[in-house]
C-alpha cells in the first residue's frame, strides 16, 4: 500500500511573494546612498567600488525580453532552501522573458572553472521545490584563487554567452562573486555576477541582509533534538549532555537554540572572547554548576557549546593549529571540544556524560515555511538584478519580522561588505563575519534569563518543524528577528 510522503507535499507549497517582487515587469531599481568602503578595498576593486545600494520600486510595464541565459551554482556547505532560490530565479525570469535558459554548474565554483553544466527546465526544478539539500547541482569548496582560475571562469561564461551568473553561498563564496564581477568588468564583459546569502551559521549579515538563509530550518531541527535530549536527561536523571553545535566563528546557532530550549548552560564564544574568560573560567563555571545541582539531588543537565569555542581558547587551540580547512581556518568540527572540557571537569567532579555534535542533521532538512518563502524571494531578487544588468551585488532583504508581503528586497554592493584580512600569510579581501552582538537586544534578552536555567529545569521542548496547522507554528520566524 502506497503512502503520501511529506517531501511530496512540500513541492506543492506556494510561497507568499513580497509585494515589491510580485510583478517582475513593473519593477525598477532606485539608487540609494553609496556604502562607505573599508580602507584598501577601492584600490582592489576599481570597477565596482562606486556601486551604490539599490532599492526596489514599482514602475510602468517594461515589456518582455526576447531571451536570457543565466548560470547558477551552489558554493560551500548545504543550507535548507537552496532549491527554492533556484525556483525563484526561474519563475521570475520566465515571467518576463520569452526564452529562458537556466544552466546549473554541477559541483560549485570548480564547475565554473571546468565548464561542467546541466540545463535546468521547469520539470526538473519542479521535483526540487521545497526540498532540502543541494543535490540538484551539488556543491563544493572551490575558490577563484588564481589568475588561471579567473581566466577559466571567464572562458566558461563567454562560451555559454551567459547574461548572468548567480552564486548561492556564504562569505567566502560571495567574496569570490565580488572578485569575479571585478574581473569580468576589467576584461570587457558586462555579465551580471550576483550573490545570494547562504549559511546556517548566520554570520553573513548587514543592515540590509538581516539573515542568511537556512538558519531558521537548521536551528529548529537542532532545537527539536536538544529538547528531546533534555527530556531524556530529566527522565533518566543521571547524565550531563554536552551538545556541540555548528557555528565556527559566530555563536548565532547556539544563542538561537538556547533561547528556544533553555539549557542549564550555553557558552557564547563572543562573550568568552570579549570578557577574556578563558579555559579556567569555563572549567570553574561547569564545576560550580554540577556541584550546585548535585547538592539539590540533580545529577543531570544540558550544556550547549558552539563548535568555534576552541578558537577563542588559546590554551587549547594552539594544540590544533595544524587542523586547517581550505580557507586557513581551524577545522573545528573535527575537534572534540566537548570531550576536552569533560576531561578537565572530571579532575574536580564525578559526573556521567554523553556527548553530541549537531551539525549535518540540520544542513539539508526540508526547509521551514519561513526559509522556503525567504529563499524564493531571494531568488526573485537575484533574477531582477540580472534583468537590470547589475553586477557585483548580493541580494538583501529587510523587514523579515513582518509578513512576507511586506519584506523589502535590496541590492547590496558586495564591496561594501569586504575588509582586508590575513589568510595564510597574505592580506586578502574577505567578507567580514557577523558575530553575536553582545550589546544587541538578542544577547541581552538571553543574558537576562539564563541564570534562571542553571538550577531550575526550565527545559523547553519545541518538537518537530510544523508545516501545516496554526500560523503561530507554521509561520514562526527566528527568535533573533524578534527584537523584544
Amino acid at each position: 500500500m502506497g503512502s503520501l510522503k511529506l517531501s511530496l507535499l512540500r513541492k506543492n507549497f506556494i510561497p507568499l511573494v513580497p509585494i515589491l517582487l510580485k510583478d517582475v515587469g513593473q519593477i525598477s531599481l532606485k539608487v540609494e546612498k553609496s556604502e562607505a568602503l573599508q580602507e584598501g578595498i577601492a584600490e582592489l576593486f576599481p570597477e565596482t567600488a562606486d556601486h551604490s545600494l539599490l532599492s526596489f520600486v514599482h514602475t510602468k510595464n517594461t515589456g518582455k525580453r526576447t531571451a536570457i541565459k543565466v548560470g547558477v551554482l551552489f558554493s560551500g556547505g548545504q543550507a535548507p532552501g537552496g532549491h527554492d532560490v533556484i525556483a525563484g530565479i526561474y519563475d521570475a525570469l520566465e515571467a518576463i522573458v520569452s526564452q529562458v535558459t537556466l544552466l546549473g554548474f554541477i559541483g560549485g565554483v570548480d564547475a565554473l572553472i571546468n565548464n561542467k553544466t546541466a540545463r535546468l527546465d521547469k520539470n526538473i526544478i519542479a521535483d526540487y521545490r521545497g526540498q532540502g539539500g543541494f543535490d540538484l547541482l551539488g556543491s563544493g569548496r572551490g575558490k577563484l584563487e588564481t589568475s588561471e582560475d579567473l581566466a577559466a571562469a571567464f572562458a566558461t561564461i563567454e562560451a555559454h554567452k551567459l547574461d548572468g551568473v548567480i552564486v548561492i553561498g556564504g562569505d567566502d563564496s560571495n567574496t569570490n562573486a565580488a572578485i569575479l564581477a571585478e574581473y569580468m568588468l576589467k576584461h570587457g564583459s558586462n555579465v551580471s555576477i550576483i550573490g545570494v546569502p547562504k549559511t546556517i551559521d548566520c554570520d553573513l549579515k548587514s543592515p540590509h541582509i538581516e539573515l542568511s538563509f537556512g538558519f531558521d530550518t537548521a536551528t529548529k531541527v537542532y532545537s527539536e533534538l536538544i529538547g528531546n535530549i533534555a527530556r531524556d536527561a530529566k527522565s533518566s536523571g543521571k547524565y550531563y549532555h554536552f551538545i556541540k553545535l555548528m557555528g565556527r566563528a559566530a555563536s548565532h546557532i547556539t544563542l538561537e537554540c538556547a533561547e528556544r530550549c533553555h539549557p542549564n548552560l550555553a557558552f557564547i564564544s563572543e562573550e568568552i572572547s570579549t570578557k577574556k574568560q578563558g579555559l579556567k573560567y569555563i572549567k570553574k563555571t561547569l564545576v560550580d554548576l554540577i556541584k550546585a545541582r548535585q547538592a539539590m539531588g540533580k545529577n543531570y543537565g544540558v550544556i550547549l557549546l558552539p563548535e568555534g569555542l576552541i578558537e577563542y581558547l588559546p590554551e587549547l587551540s594552539e594544540t590544533y593549529l595544524s587542523k586547517k580547512d581550505p580557507h586557513g581556518n581551524l577545522h573545528v568540527s573535527g575537534i572534540a571540544t566537548e570531550e576536552l572540557l569533560i576531561d578537565l571537569i572530571r579532575e574536580d567532579v564525578d559526573v556521567n556524560t554523553v556527548t553530541h555534535f549537531l551539525g549535518y542533521e540540520g544542513r539539508s532538512a526540508l526547509p521551514t515555511n519561513f526559509d522556503m518563502q525567504y529563499c524564493y524571494a531571494l531568488g526573485r531578487t537575484a533574477a531582477i538584478l540580472v534583468l537590470h544588468k547589475k553586477t557585483g551585488y548580493i541580494c538583501g532583504m529587510t523587514k523579515l519580522n513582518s509578513r512576507p508581503y511586506e519584506w523589502e528586497p535590496w541590492g547590496v554592493p558586495i564591496v561594501s561588505l569586504l575588509g582586508l584580512e590575513k589568510r595564510r600569510g597574505s592580506i586578502k579581501p574577505v567578507i567580514k563575519k557577523s558575530l553575536v552582538d553582545l550589546k544587541g537586544p538578542v544577547f541581552k534578552r538571553f543574558a537576562a534569563t539564563r541564570d534562571g536555567w542553571v538550577l531550575a529545569d526550565d527545559y523547553q521542548y519545541p518538537g518537530p518543524i510544523q508545516f501545516f496547522g496554526p500560523a503561530e507554528l507554521t509561520e514562526s520566524i527566528p527568535l533573533c528577528l524578534q527584537q523584544e
